[in-house]
């Protein structure tokens, strides 16, 4: 069971990139967002009610639902859709593997769990790398401030996904069914995303393209309701920082696929940076790949 839930976060999640990509256009990011989440929550809340598995929640569970909306369904997408104007997005899903590094010392922050003396060797090959991976872009651009706001914006979209790992592993140690909280989290996003649209005057109609919906679709069923349900499934499962490792293949997938439809063009320096960042990663992770074998068994 872990194993195919592992297969499913690494295959959908590693295929969002393009499909928010193809999102880019004159639908403003919050709006797209919220349309993506409106889908999903909408799907989740109807299968749950229908099934008779939307349990009931304490005031603080809700109040933490909100948190984790807040982290994951809002600012977090809210960062990558934006950033996606200025990186590309294969280099997002780069960029977003580092969330192995953020999940170990929040897990050390929030739980106590201290991280082994690699992770300092692993952080510094993983931010090593996405300079190198970044830095003809950086000098060619002359630091431009646009591509230094993709970065920092993506890097704080991973760091969100982080916060709202912690949050799920909050919830599952609780005794909370992980479908529940999710809907619930979704749902909160859903409308503090509306919120900011309302706030900025953003136009709420999507563009009325088969590119456009078809990727909301894509990201609303699979990426969405699939895909994180899957996922944190595994934190809760396997823990936050072996569910991680799973980010560790997005990059191959979403930069294989950007090649193609984003016309990404493979210089050396991408090439050693890429490599920074998943030895980065693998160190990070010596040892527990051979405790993950065992647990997705």
């Amino acid at each position: 069971m872990n194993a195919l839930l592992y297969c499913l976060v690494v295959m959908i999640w590693g295929t969002t990139w393009i499909a928010i990509y193809l999102q880019q256009g004159p639908v403003a990011a919050p709006v797209s967002i919220f349309w993506r989440f409106a889908v999903a929550t909408a799907l989740m809340m109807v299968i749950l009610l229908v099934r008779g598995k939307l349990r009931k929640l304490t005031p603080r569970d809700h109040l933490f639902c909100l948190l984790q909306g807040a982290c994951v369904f809002c600012f977090n997408f809210w960062c990558f859709y934006t950033a996606a104007a200025w990186i590309n997005t294969g280099l997002e899903s780069v960029i977003f593997s580092m969330a192995v590094l953020f999940n170990a010392v929040n897990s050390f922050i929030f739980f106590a769990q201290k991280p082994p003396a690699r992770f300092f060797a692993a952080a510094a090959l993983g931010l090593t790398g996405i300079v190198t991976l970044f830095w003809q872009d950086l000098v060619g651009s002359g630091f431009s401030q646009e591509l230094l706001w993709g970065i920092g914006l993506s890097a704080l979209g991973t760091f969100g996904f982080s916060l709202g790992n912690m949050i799920s592993l909050r919830h599952q140690k609780n005794g909370l069914e992980i479908m529940t909280t999710n809907s619930w989290a979704m749902l909160y996003g859903t409308l503090l995303i509306a919120i900011i649209a309302l706030l900025r005057g953003d136009n709420f109609m999507p563009q009325w393209t088969v590119s456009y919906l078809g990727a909301l679709l894509y990201l609303a069923v699979f990426g969405s309701v699939i895909a994180f349900g899957a996922y944190f499934t595994l934190v809760g499962r396997i823990g936050p920082g072996n569910a991680a490792y799973s980010t560790l293949l997005f990059p191959l997938v979403a930069l294989s696929i950007s090649t193609f439809y984003e016309g990404y063009v493979w210089q050396m320096n991408a090439v050693v940076g890429l490599a920074l960042i998943l030895l980065g990663n693998l160190v990070m992770f010596a040892k527990p790949p051979a405790l993950l074998r065992r647990r997705l068994a």
